[in-house]
């Protein structure tokens, strides 16, 4: 049998980060068994759904280089199969019109929950042998409710967190269709699954409750029932569930922040998941190794700083040449890429090991190719009159250097051992000039990338004041 995976996401925001893991677990099964991996948009909540979150989660997926096997499915398109099966419960005496008003419903929970017991769907309306049902109102559009067995125990081998059995009596007759005619998730869900041949369903354990009812709904159509895998939640530093109070949690914010799509996945990957004591692999092996063994079934903390480890690395990993592709279009630079390419890749040459993200890199390399204005407190601490004549005397010898980046320090060092002054005396107020901080690697290097003739713009201004 060939293993069939989904990712199902709502398109009612963001790609959320814990949606990204579910799908990357999905794909990388589907990946590992030869299988396929399916992209089925679940968009029957019309009010929630928009043309934009549907947009991200498809931007979010090719990010992440996680493609999907044949066409995007779309649930508001399958609405005439699920009327179709909904008619065939309902003839076959498997579900049934419910006629209850919200406000018998809302009395109904308010009276169970005085008692103590669990809220549910009492039955009234559910047609039993010697049952007389009410008359039908005139004035309520029904709903239509599945016939949920009323004993025994639906019983399943989760591949992740083990044997789970529950109670029917726990379980109530579950609408399938709302009193406008339109399906419900827990419907539309298994109808998908069972045409889609859905062999393995892996998704976040907020689903489990979902999973007894679906199970019956399915037993109820003499359908396959595939194999669940429930991933447990991922938890922000607070132990707490991951929101926008930790900061990001949509996918393309990640991007826009500057981290590389094999970092998150990288991470991600091992968000709940673990192959001995390998933390940086490619996809390729993930795809190889990766088993529902291994994934946790305890909840996964998100740690900013292992995910920071993790991007620097890729960074690192990556030449100049591919930085720079992607550094240009954070630099935002009103200027011709191809006169600035041969800068720009020994700026991030330079710099690349200082970064966690693409958006570090072109904050640290921006003042190569725009001029920084000095805050008062560096002007204040270094710029005094006694450096900038040393400054002026150093630059005197700047048209006899030769400009590579160890003669020029070189130069610099002997400058100091002639003057008898120390390196940071000329090196600090010379980089607070160029660059417009004092935090930066070798001014040597700095001054070669920046070039002779930028170098000796930006010292003028200082020394002819």
């Amino acid at each position: 049998m060939t293993v069939i995976t989904r990712f199902a996401p709502s398109p009612t925001g963001d790609l959320h980060i814990g949606g990204a893991r579910t799908a990357l677990y999905a794909w990388a099964y589907a990946k590992n068994k030869k299988g396929k991996f399916i992209l089925r948009i679940e968009d029957t909540d019309r009010e929630r759904s928009t043309p934009e979150a549907i947009e991200i989660i498809k931007d979010g997926m090719s990010w992440l280089g996680l493609q999907h096997d044949g066409p995007i499915y779309y649930q508001t398109a399958r609405s005439a199969r699920y009327k179709e099966v909904i008619q065939q419960l309902l003839v076959a005496d498997k579900a049934y019109y419910c006629y209850c008003s919200k406000q018998e419903l809302d009395l109904l929970r308010e009276s169970q929950m005085q008692q103590g017991l669990k809220p549910k769907y009492d039955g009234r309306w559910r047609p039993e042998n010697g049952k007389e049902l009410p008359t039908p109102p005139n004035d309520i559009e029904p709903v239509i409710r599945f016939k949920n067995p009323l004993n025994g125990n639906v019983t399943w081998v989760d591949k992740v967190k083990g044997s789970i059995s529950i109670n029917n009596e726990e379980l109530d007759d579950f609408i399938i269709a709302r009193s406008d005619g339109t399906p419900t998730y827990n419907f539309c869900v298994v109808i998908d699954d069972w045409d889609m041949q859905i062999t393995d369903v892996i998704r976040g354990d907020d689903h489990i409750n979902n999973t007894p009812r679906q199970i019956n709904l399915l037993k109820a159509l003499d359908a396959p029932i595939p194999n669940y895998a429930h991933l447990s939640m991922i938890l922000g530093s607070d132990g707490q569930k991951l929101s926008k109070r930790h900061g990001s949690v949509s996918v393309l914010d990640y991007k826009r922040r500057g981290y590389l799509p094999e970092a998150i996945n990288n991470y991600l990957a091992r968000l709940g998941w673990s192959h001995g004591d390998d933390e940086i692999f490619s996809m390729e092996q993930f795809c190889q190794w990766f088993d529902l063994q291994h994934v946790t079934s305890s909840s996964a903390q998100f740690n900013d700083e292992k995910l920071d480890w993790l991007n620097n690395h890729y960074l690192r990993g990556m030449s100049d040449e591919v930085l720079a592709t992607y550094v240009i279009k954070q630099l935002v630079l009103n200027v011709d890429e191809a006169k600035i390419k041969e800068k720009l890749q020994r700026a991030i040459s330079l710099y690349k090991e200082r970064a966690n993200t693409l958006v570090d890199l072109s904050n640290q390399i921006i003042f190569f190719f725009e001029e920084q204005k000095l805050s008062d407190e560096l002007v204040q601490k270094y710029l005094d009159d006694e450096r900038l004549q040393l400054i002026g005397k150093f630059y005197a010898l700047f048209d006899k250097l030769d400009w590579e980046d160890e003669k020029i320090n070189a130069a610099i060092k002997n400058f100091v051992a002639e003057n008898a002054v120390k390196f940071p005396q000329i090196a600090m107020p010379l980089r607070v000039i160029l660059t417009g901080t004092d935090h930066t690697p070798s001014i040597a290097s700095i001054m070669w990338i920046l070039g002779r003739d930028e170098t000796k713009l930006r010292i003028q201004k200082y020394i002819n004041k």
